[in-house]
């Protein structure tokens, strides 16, 4: 199963999510990573779910028309819209990122299993 990693406000959420797994759709059923995630419409049109992804990325299939349409030239820096993942292999990711440095806002974090 794939082991999410969730970094947030200093903190690292980690927890292993059912092969084939939305993390919008999760979050939405209360389940990990909530409460930690921040998503709206689930359906590709709002950005709220924007996240940096750090690693794991290279598993992740090519963007869709959402994902171009929404994040245009922010994709090339590693930025997916999470309501239009499903999660087959282990993957980190923030929602919290300097979009001029491409990079978690935080280098010091702190680990929470969740």
């Amino acid at each position: 199963m794939p082991i999410v990693t969730l970094h947030k406000g200093g903190e690292v959420f980690r927890d292993e999510v059912a092969d084939n797994s939305n993390l919008v759709v999760r979050a939405g059923i209360r389940k990990f990573p909530y409460p930690n995630f921040k998503y709206k419409c689930g359906m590709g049109k709002c950005a709220t779910c924007t996240s940096l992804i750090i690693s794991g990325g290279e598993h992740l299939p090519e963007p869709n028309w959402k994902e171009k349409k929404i994040l245009g030239d922010r994709l090339a820096k590693g930025f997916r819209l999470a309501c239009q993942l499903w999660i087959h292999h282990d993957i980190e990711l923030t929602q919290e990122f300097d979009a001029e440095r491409a990079g978690p806002a935080s280098d010091a974090e702190a680990t929470v299993t969740g």
